[in-house]
């Protein structure tokens, strides 16, 4: 699946930089901007007294497939900008997937015979062999994957192959082709987010009992057991996989079929061709299935929020392996060093992780902004449609991968944590629980503990080293047992509401997901 996506043939480099196009001479140009250019290459083409040197016979360019209305070819300069075979390559394989449905349902059909099919399916074999083993020749001449294709399949058994395109358009063929790429795009990254549930569910069964402080406004807040603060992130991610399940099943419909936009009047059967290809259904309207890309905006919003859920975890941990807070310790494996500071040791996998969701996020703005104003049916700007979803799902496969290994590299300096845990008051809250607990209204409390809070900031102590006395110099209301509320432990212990940082509430949590991600012969205790 990862190669199938991700990596791209060895045969790039038969799509060879073509040099600017002719420049008109039926009018003076010399101060046009390109004349410069123009004349100086003239310059270089012409030998000793001005004449000029007899260049190498040029291949002779394949006429279009599309071609027979034209009279004349595309310049060097137009085919360069419209080609998309330099990356939408990556789709052959969902290309001749689709061409082998069509072509079996155009043979049910009455409109290709079996010897013609037969033939059809064993050349479509052979180039996706070649492509797998490097040895398949992309043209730029030939546009884009789909044409790259069936020009070969011409080439290699002739005049069968020119009956592949029957009921059939570009304009729906590569939105089939997407939809399926997509569709096993969504799989992968599920089942990275699946890996990474289950290295961060592991990392906090590790460290059973840890409480940590727990922070808003970046201030110290409340304490929380850090399987709590680790589970959070599980919680995220299980949204994120959530979303890219309802975007696989709003995606798969499909729109072969549905030709260039209007459909056709030969007697083609969609139902067939979309079972086939593991679709749902077809697509009911043809107009909306050559032009929509709402698939894909969906999945790289899906991936959007993925990427700044793993950006959030990134900048604790960066923080967290930090000298001010010295949290974590991640191992050599997952961290880099510094040129020019030998003591350096920086968590720059995790970094990335953070920065890197500024391009996903900036892949979702591409093509939000190419779809915002196309008019129906299908339109050439959407061949931009597929760089930024490439992009997308290839970086945050990689952030996904990298936060996990490293989630499985770090450890939690236990001693470091319980010295800071003092610090900020952590137990205010508890204080103010336990005086509603007395019938006192909670504004009242929070009065209280707060002057309870300012008499420690003056004395420079905690709220469990008050005395009784001071605490009653306060209000009178205070008795022996304030001390069951005071310290980060008891306060842990005085949580009990549903989903709350309590250990019964965490055990349950962490019980939960072990039965979730199947890790119940892992964790046997």
């Amino acid at each position: 699946m990862e190669s199938m996506l991700f990596t791209c043939p060895s045969s790039t480099a038969a799509i060879k930089p073509n040099s600017l196009p002719p420049t008109s001479t039926n009018h003076n140009h010399h101060h046009h901007p390109l004349f410069f250019r123009t004349h100086l290459t003239k310059q270089q083409q012409q030998g000793p007294g001005g004449v000029r040197c007899c260049a190498s016979k040029m291949e002779a360019k394949e006429a279009k497939l599309w071609g027979g209305r034209f009279e004349k070819g595309v310049t060097d300069a137009v085919e360069k900008f419209t080609e998309s075979i330099s990356y939408d390559k990556d789709l052959y394989k969902h290309d001749i997937m689709g061409s082998r449905a069509h072509a079996t349902m155009l043979n049910k059909q009455g409109l290709m015979s079996s010897s013609d099919l037969d033939s059809i399916v064993k050349g479509l074999d052979q180039i996706e062999k070649q492509i797998e083993n490097g040895e398949f020749v992309w043209r730029r001449d030939r546009e884009d994957v789909h044409m790259n294709i069936e020009a070969a399949l011409t080439d290699l058994i002739g005049e069968p192959a020119k009956k592949l395109h029957t009921a059939r358009s570009r304009n729906d063929q590569v939105s089939t082709d997407f939809r399926l790429w997509c569709r096993d795009a969504i799989d992968t990254i599920h089942a990275r987010i699946k890996y990474l549930q289950v290295a961060l569910v592991s990392l906090a069964k590790e460290n059973d009992g840890v409480i940590v402080p727990g922070y808003t406004h970046l201030q110290r807040a409340q304490p929380v057991l850090l399987q709590h603060h680790i589970l959070a992130y599980v919680e995220m991610l299980e949204r994120d996989a959530g979303r890219l399940l309802d975007c696989r099943a709003r995606l798969n419909f499909c729109p072969l079929g549905a030709c260039a936009l209007a459909g056709t009047g030969l007697p083609i059967d969609r139902i067939m061709t979309s079972d086939a290809l593991g679709f749902t259904a077809p697509m009911r309207n043809s107009m909306d299935a050559v032009s929509d890309r709402d698939f894909v905006l969906e999945l790289l919003s899906a991936n959007s929020i993925t990427a700044v859920h793993l950006s959030r975890l990134g900048e604790e941990w960066v923080l967290w392996a930090s000298e001010e807070f010295g949290f974590i310790t991640p191992s050599d494996s997952v961290s880099t060093g510094s040129s020019i500071m030998p003591q350096k040791k920086n968590p720059d996998p995790m970094e990335l992780v953070r920065g890197k969701s500024a391009r996903v996020i900036g892949d979702l703005m591409t093509l939000l902004t190419l779809c915002k104003g196309l008019p129906l049916a299908y339109n050439r700007d959407l061949q931009e449609d597929k760089e930024p979803v490439f992009d997308s799902v290839k970086t945050i496969i990689g952030m996904l991968e990298v936060s996990a290994e490293f989630a499985e590299n770090i450890t939690f300096n236990l001693d470091r944590i319980q010295k800071t845990l003092p610090a900020g008051h952590l137990d205010a809250t508890t204080l103010a629980d336990y005086l509603v607990h007395k019938g006192l209204p909670f504004r009242t409390g929070h009065d209280i503990v707060g002057r309870a809070v300012a008499l420690c900031v003056y004395k420079s102590c905690q709220l469990q080293d008050l005395s009784l006395d001071e605490f009653r110099t306060i209000n009178p209301v205070f008795d022996q047992g304030v001390y069951d509320y005071l310290g980060v432990e008891n306060s842990v212990k005085k949580f009990s509401s549903h989903g709350s940082t309590g250990s019964e509430c965490v055990a349950d949590q962490l019980k939960t997901w072990i039965s979730k991600l199947n890790l119940e012969g892992q964790y046997k205790n």
